[in-house]
């Protein structure tokens, strides 16, 4: 067995391109919390020689994967082109489509589809009424999971035990004050949704939205998505609130069977 594993690792060694492997190792420094980056900086984030880096950042410059402002900096249009095709191809992006255009079109409003990578949720679908309130957020957004009503129908069927492994320590970082302090806080979130089959929030991360999520479940049914709608803060009314929480629930069912009769090994 040992021999075995030994001989996959050398293969996999004998197969890499170092310098490819350190140009994507540099494009990964760059995050939502660090958007522009010097190149001292990135030697010592790769502990490489600058006139390495000064070397990969060039190519990168070149190839349109960077952008450069005098001395800094930062992702270019390449790089944004990757990630549309990307969630372009997802087979739950393109299923997805026509579920939230139902939805969108039933309530005239924006719904959403978002999938979780790990503390964040990445919108990978969006559709949105003529002349609606757009917001901040768009396909290929990155927020914060325990912030966000979707974060909490990506997290649905997670205990407490399983949320520390993911967000660590005991503070959270917050961005209202509907923000779930700690993961005790953010359990006890998790705890009211599953009782009543959807997460909801008013102004839960972005003030003025309120939303209405659903988890999405894969053939052996795990939560893979959720799928929400946004509401105007002006809108939430407790007549409406039951009606689009039910509709909302039965779009993700939908999604989650067509998921399950078209790619029934979807994320396994």
């Amino acid at each position: 067995m040992n021999e075995t594993l030994e001989t996959s690792t050398n293969d996999n060694d004998r197969y890499t391109v170092p310098a490819l492997e350190r140009g994507l190792r540099l494009l990964a420094c760059f995050s939502p919390a660090q958007p522009v980056r010097s190149a001292p900086e990135l030697a010592r984030c790769l502990q490489l020689p600058r006139s390495t880096v000064f070397r990969m950042l060039t190519t990168l410059e070149n190839s349109g994967y960077l952008q450069r402002s005098g001395t800094e900096y930062r992702l270019g249009l390449a790089v944004l082109r990757l990630g549309y095709d990307y969630l372009s191809t997802q087979p739950l992006a393109q299923l997805a489509e026509p579920v939230l255009q139902g939805l969108c079109d039933a309530l005239g409003m924006t719904s959403n589809l978002a999938l979780r990578d790990g503390t964040s949720v990445v919108y990978v679908a969006r559709i949105t009424p003529p002349g609606a309130f757009q917001g901040a957020v768009r396909v290929g957004s990155r927020l914060p999971a325990h912030a966000t009503v979707l974060g909490r129908a990506l997290l649905h069927d997670m205990d407490a035990a399983q949320l520390r492994e993911i967000f660590g320590g005991e503070e959270l970082p917050q961005f209202s004050e509907s923000t779930p302090h700690n993961v005790e806080e953010l359990m006890r979130l998790l705890v009211q949704d599953r009782e009543r089959g959807y997460a909801m929030g008013e102004g839960f991360y972005e003030p003025g939205i309120s939303s209405i999520a659903a988890p999405v479940r894969s053939a052996d049914g795990r939560v893979v998505a959720g799928l929400a709608m946004a509401i105007p803060f002006t809108e939430l009314v407790p007549e409406k609130t039951q009606r689009w929480a039910q509709q909302v629930r039965e779009a993700a069912e939908t999604l989650s069977g067509h998921l399950r009769q078209q790619h029934p090994d979807f994320l396994r």
